[in-house]
């Protein structure tokens, strides 16, 4: 059963940050780990853009605002991108039924996009 599903789109120029405010933006939104990910990467704001909708994406899912730093993009062994929550967030999963989160992310050199899908 579907609990819950969210969608987001980010224009990846808005990600290609300069360094200074990069790192600002990064201390507010992105986990240490997204941010090692991301910058390993020879187009890293396409990264940034496509974390930034799943972290949105997973906030619609649950029907409110998670904290920006309370959701997390982390990879499988095998590449594919899996949902964290963090900081008793955790707890949303139990309390709303969600036995799985599901996550897509794909982009292009201007747009990413995420689809998350909360499975009851």
């Amino acid at each position: 059963m579907i609990v819950g599903i969210g969608l987001d789109l980010a224009e990846v120029e808005r990600y290609a940050f300069d360094e200074t405010t990069r790192a600002r933006f990064a201390r507010k939104v992105y986990t240490d780990e997204e941010m090692a990910y991301a910058m390993r990467k020879r187009h890293w704001a396409e990264r940034l853009a496509g974390f930034f909708a799943a972290k949105e994406a997973t906030r619609k899912a649950f029907g409110h605002a998670i904290p920006w730093k309370s959701v997390g993009v982390s990879h499988e062994r095998s590449g594919r991108p899996v949902i964290r929550l963090y900081g008793g967030y955790e707890k949303l999963l139990e309390q709303r039924g969600v036995r799985a989160i599901h996550l897509t992310i794909t982009h292009t050199a201007t747009t990413a996009a995420a689809v998350v899908v909360l499975e009851g």
